[in-house]
């Protein structure tokens, strides 16, 4: 799978087996299987995957320092209800962090190098309009669309030659969270080629509007989603349910 490639780069200091139940945890998370507030049983994962319980708090302590999950006293392992200070930091260290890219991209990018990023953000649109169209989009649909969109960001960030770069983008969650918005309010609409446009200007010779273009693509919707996620801000710790005719559909 994409994310494989992408995004499941064990650590050096990851066992085989603690990066296993790490992709698995956090593939489950991706696709929605595991929403806010759902417990992560050490032990029945042990059983599922055949492995003592070591690597699996391994696992979990890695996603832990992600902020995807958290461990809560006489609870046990939960995943991770955001507060409304952690999408905005998510937001703020995002902007920080891409628009960066999108300059060194811009200044240092080969011509096949720009070609790669106009078609994966044709690709990527595309995605978006086929989810969008669907009725509703299935769960591998949205699964994959939220792996090209995570491809593309980091694509960028790969092509800016900064590998401290790549890795700060790779650990920004708010990537990841995305998923978490599909699920619970639905698909709020795109600008047609919202990603194509995107990469043209990037593609250009000109590196202030590259950051400019990034900054505004990463601030579009920050308010939308903090006003509604709120009611979820004041759960502690329960799990927010959706509503029984909703059908998760994709952000941005």
């Amino acid at each position: 799978m994409i994310i494989q490639d992408t995004l499941k780069r064990p650590s050096n200091s990851d066992s085989p087996l603690a990066q296993q139940a790490y992709e698995l945890i956090r593939e489950r998370i991706l696709r929605g299987q595991l929403p806010f507030g759902a417990t992560i049983s050490r032990r029945q994962l042990s059983e599922e995957l055949g492995m003592s319980t070591l690597p699996i708090s391994e696992a979990l302590q890695r996603l832990q320092m992600e902020a995807l999950v958290e461990a809560v006293p006489r609870v046990g392992t939960l995943v991770r209800i955001p507060t409304a200070d952690d999408i905005r930091g998510f937001y703020v260290v995002r902007e920080a962090l891409e628009s960066q890219a999108a300059r060194l991209f811009t200044e240092k990018a080969t011509d096949a190098e720009r070609e790669e990023v106009l078609q994966s953000a044709t690709e990527l649109d595309a995605s978006y309009r086929t989810c969008a169209e669907s009725s509703p989009a299935t769960e591998q649909q949205l699964f994959d669309l939220r792996n090209l969109h995570m491809r593309f960001h980091l694509h960028l960030a790969e092509r800016a030659q900064c590998p401290f770069l790549y890795q700060a983008i790779e650990k920004n969650q708010i990537l990841i969270f995305n998923w978490l918005f599909d699920r619970l309010f639905g698909y709020p609409g795109l600008p047609e080629n919202w990603h194509t446009d995107l990469a043209m200007i990037l593609c250009g010779k000109d590196a202030e509007a590259s950051d400019r273009a990034m900054r505004f693509h990463v601030r579009c919707r920050m308010d939308e989603l903090l006003v509604r996620l709120e009611p979820y801000f004041r759960l502690n710790g329960q799990k927010p349910e959706l509503a029984p005719t909703e059908s998760p559909q994709p952000t941005r």
